[in-house]
């Protein structure tokens, strides 16, 4: 039995570098580092994004290395996995091994026979989780996770209880199960005004945001619909979209099909957290999530939500009281309406009360102890 003060050495293992699984990725390995454990982390290039990178550099780890991971599953699954094993040769020994994410969470727990290092795994959106995803894909995927999970896995940490409940299904055993809910630490405040001034957003607007990757997992299109709805009855609101990511151009091809050029601000050049502070409502219409980090930050800043019912939205929205939960599907009517009833000034000053009365509600150091907690379950 492994003493509960004793230093521990983490291999951290993460595939798509950036986006919320990064933002909790740097937060592990930060407060991990900071309460004195020995940390290496391994992260893929190929979906990295540059602030990303260049935030985990900067935290001063035992070893930062970069080993190509492909999302897809393909034939290059195998190069990767044989350089994360020369990793665990080279760099170890281990007392903890954490893979995040489907890729990084199989590669890591696919292992050689040899002395047992603990697998973790934080899925971080179980692939099954997505609508979008066909039967056989559904089928496939989950006969994986239910394989790893079941035989390969020392604990399985969801991020929500919706997580929880889709693991349950999938048949990977409550004890093996754990949830830990994602935290956020500081966040700027105090330059709403100058951030509007800096992306032509006038003072007197009425901020709609959007925050994520411009992909098909947060459904960016469902955002531009749905705005363009809203923007004839509403003419002082304005959007203001920060990401990137594959679908950017044809985001950018359907605002000015719509004719909001004048209405819409795509950027990439600020952060999340950062552009927040000129939001009025933060609106995320994802097709499915774990626990959306754009979730609790904007739970942080005090902003009224508007929000798909994906994983993670009732641990965090209130309905009726700090925001709205839509149904998740495709039809621009929901969130439209939704957005109209918060353009309403007396509505979402109450709305924003109740927000601001719980903005300290998930802190990232809870998230780190938690984590901790689990390791050493472990290993006793």
């Amino acid at each position: 039995m492994q003493d509960t003060n004793s230093r521990l050495r983490i291999l951290q293992v993460l595939e798509p570098s950036g986006g919320g699984s990064g933002r909790h990725f740097i937060d592990l390995c930060a407060g991990l580092k900071a309460q004195g454990h020995g940390v290496t982390a391994v992260y893929s290039p190929v979906r990295a994004e540059e602030r990303f990178v260049r935030e985990l550099k900067a935290l001063d780890l035992e070893r930062v290395i970069a080993v190509p991971m492909l999302r897809a599953v393909g034939p290059e699954d195998a190069s990767a996995w044989k350089a994360l094993v020369r990793v665990v040769r080279e760099e170890g020994p281990f007392d903890i091994i954490h893979g995040h994410s489907s890729k990084a969470g199989a590669l890591t727990r696919i292992r050689l026979p040899g002395p047992h290092v603990p697998r973790i795994y934080t899925p971080h959106a179980f692939r099954t989780m997505d609508p979008a995803l066909g039967a056989k894909g559904r089928l496939l995927f989950g006969k994986v996770e239910t394989l790893l999970g079941r035989f390969f896995t020392d604990r399985l940490i969801c991020v929500s209880q919706s997580e929880y409940d889709h693991a349950l299904g999938l048949g990977i055993p409550d004890e093996l199960l754990r949830v830990v809910v994602n935290g956020v630490g500081d966040l700027p405040s105090g330059d709403g005004q100058a951030i509007r001034k800096r992306f032509g957003l006038p003072e007197e607007a009425l901020v709609f945001g959007f925050v994520g990757r411009l992909s098909a997992q947060k459904a960016p299109e469902r955002m531009i619909a749905a705005f363009a709805g809203v923007a004839a009855r509403v003419p002082h609101a304005r959007l203001f979209m920060v990401g990137h990511g594959e679908l950017e151009q044809a985001v950018r091809k359907e605002v000015h099909a719509a004719n909001l050029a004048d209405r819409v601000t795509i950027s990439s050049e600020i952060t999340g957290a950062e552009a927040m502070q000129a939001f009025d409502v933060l609106v995320m219409p994802s097709r499915y999530e774990a626990m959306s980090y754009v979730l609790l930050e904007a739970a942080a800043n005090g902003l009224p939500m508007i929000v798909t019912d994906v994983g993670g939205a009732r641990n965090v929205v209130i309905p009726g009281e700090n925001g709205i939960i839509v149904a998740n599907d495709d039809d621009p009517a929901h969130l439209a309406s939704a957005m109209e009833t918060l353009s309403d000034g007396k509505i979402r000053a109450r709305f924003a009360g109740s927000a601001n009365g719980r903005r300290h509600a998930f802190g990232v150091g809870a998230m780190v102890d938690q984590t901790l907690a689990i390791y050493r379950e472990v290993l006793s």
